[in-house]
């Protein structure tokens, strides 16, 4: 076993361990979404031109790209909290593989976010919302959404080891609530103004939203739309390796640097 992948997977189990001490943190960051689902789907639902089950079909691939989306704030609030506590100092001398360390960090929010979007899938059923595409789309989806919340973790990696003190990544982070809402992840972007409307389908969560509704088999691929939307999966996944190229290896370089 290579030295990168023993210390990521302890790294791996060390956050994993984090989440078992702090339950209240995991129970609140999984019930959000739900609320959100209940107050979305039924009293925005009810404003819009879509009927109220329709809209939750809808609505369903968006909060679970919202919510992959949210691990740009966990990265950064989790790698801000271990810098400025001086857990990353203590790793630095350890022999310890830099890599493993923001690596094993966004792993395990892969796993807690996998068993985490199980609570909202259900709900989202309770609500309505059915999954009508093939299996096969119906894999991709998933795939899709766990891709894009690592690749939005180590974008929060790297924001959290470049704060000063962990209330400035608190507060950075909940500014990155507003991203879904500049997005087709709460409503369609068609009848957005024409500036607004090129940033919100130019945002990666629309294009991932797009995609899990396409694979889900929950709405069509809108047309006159900006190209990663009008091309959902190829725009997804060329997002998430955009951002995971240049996100994950600004983060090891950052913590291998320190606070220097």
């Amino acid at each position: 076993m290579s030295a990168l992948t023993y210390d990521g997977l302890a790294m791996v189990g060390r956050q994993l361990r984090r989440v078992r001490n702090s339950p209240g943190l995991a129970v609140l960051t999984q019930v959000m979404p739900i609320n959100m689902l209940l107050f979305f789907g039924y009293v925005f639902g009810s404003a819009l031109a879509m009927p109220g089950r329709e809209y939750r079909s809808f609505l369903v691939p968006g909060l679970l790209v919202a919510t992959a989306a949210g691990g740009i704030m966990t990265g950064m609030f989790q790698a801000a909290a271990d810098s400025h506590r001086g857990v990353m100092d203590r790793f630095r001398t350890m022999p310890v593989s830099r890599t493993a360390v923001p690596l094993g960090q966004a792993l395990a929010d892969l796993v807690i976010t996998a068993i985490g979007t199980v609570p909202l899938l259900l709900v989202g059923l309770a609500a309505g919302w059915r999954i009508e595409g093939s299996p096969a789309g119906t894999v991709g989806a998933v795939g899709l959404l766990l891709l894009f919340r690592f690749a939005c973790t180590s974008l929060g990696i790297w924001l959290g080891l470049l704060t000063r003190s962990e209330d400035a990544a608190g507060q950075l982070g909940a500014s990155t609530f507003v991203l879904p809402l500049l997005s087709n992840a709460y409503i369609p972007t068609d009848g957005l103004p024409g500036w607004l409307r090129v940033l919100a389908e130019w945002n990666p969560i629309s294009a991932v939203t797009t995609a899990l509704r396409d694979l889900f088999g929950n709405a069509p691929v809108p047309s006159g739309a900006a190209w990663p939307v009008a091309h959902p999966v190829a725009g997804s996944l060329l997002w998430c390796a955009a951002l995971i190229a240049v996100f994950l290896p600004l983060a090891v370089r950052r913590y291998a640097r320190g606070e220097r």
